[in-house]
């Protein structure tokens, strides 16, 4: 597996419709066939901050990902939205398919 997280910073005028901004290019990478996960959250101490959290089934889905034409697309889109340049982690993950259960949390019965 390759994982990946992004952290955008946001124009303030950008942030509140960022989820719109970006429907279709998310749309489009969450029905590639080794995308395994393409998750967005908004900081709770930053409006005007993103983070993406990506997970591809190997190096070869995670480069049919940036050579597609949504993800071109969508580096358009959002180089009109971001007020500096995104932060990355990219890092493969062997003998992983995906998430695990945390072990030392489990949900009151």
């Amino acid at each position: 597996m390759i994982f990946i997280a992004v952290r955008y910073t946001l124009r303030p005028e950008a942030a509140d419709n960022w989820p719109a901004l970006i429907a279709d290019f998310t749309a489009a990478t969450r029905a590639e066939p080794g995308n395994l996960f393409f998750d967005w959250s908004r900081s709770v101490e930053d409006p005007c901050r993103y983070t993406l959290l990506e997970g591809f089934a190997d190096e070869a889905a995670g480069a049919a990902h940036v050579r597609s034409a949504h993800f071109e697309k969508g580096l358009s889109v959002m180089a009109e939205a971001i007020a500096e340049t995104p932060e990355i982690i990219h890092v493969p993950l062997p003998d992983r398919t995906g998430w695990d259960r945390m072990a030392e949390l489990t949900p009151r019965t």
